[in-house]
Parts: structure tokens; C-alpha cells; sequence
């Protein structure tokens, strides 16, 4: 098993129907873990991805009704090092 991990930005807040087409997605052999943060509102979904592959992932997340606007990465972007002064 390869444990992977999506993260998704949604629009609108998931009503209570999606919230439920949601919970079933969990019975899809595969999916793992379901988590939201309301707060940031993301959705992160851990999958077995010997089992599925992210497209396929998302899919099962838009057909369930929740406004996917991104694919966020897990690691957030680096600071680029300053500059050296030139000499």
C-alpha cells in the first residue's frame, strides 16, 4: 500500500447533502481518511494510491458535489534564499 495525500481548496461551504455524499466516498475502496478544516476551508483526502491515482480521487470529490476551486501542494513553497551582495 502507497498512503498519498491530496489536499483541495474548496469555494462554497459543502451543504448537507454533500457532506454526505462525502462520508460515502469513504466506502470507495482506496479512500482511507477524509478531513476537513473549515477554517482554511480545505479538504484533505488520504488514499491508498495503489488502488487509485489523483484523478480519479478528484472525480469521486467533484461527482459528490463539493466546489473544488484548487489542488493546493502539501508542502508549502520555500523562501527563497537572499541574495549575496556582489563584491
Amino acid at each position: 500500500m502507497t498512503q498519498v495525500d491530496i489536499l483541495y481548496r474548496y469555494g462554497a461551504a459543502p451543504t448537507e447533502a454533500v457532506t454526505f455524499a462525502l462520508a460515502n466516498i469513504r466506502e470507495v475502496y482506496g479512500i482511507r481518511r477524509l478531513a476537513f478544516d473549515r477554517g482554511a476551508r480545505t479538504l484533505r483526502v488520504e488514499y491508498d494510491a495503489t488502488r487509485l491515482n489523483a484523478p480519479a480521487v478528484t472525480g469521486l470529490v467533484r461527482q459528490a458535489g463539493l466546489d473544488i476551486e484548487e489542488e493546493l501542494p502539501l508542502i508549502p513553497p520555500q523562501p527563497t534564499p537572499e541574495s549575496a551582495p556582489a563584491a
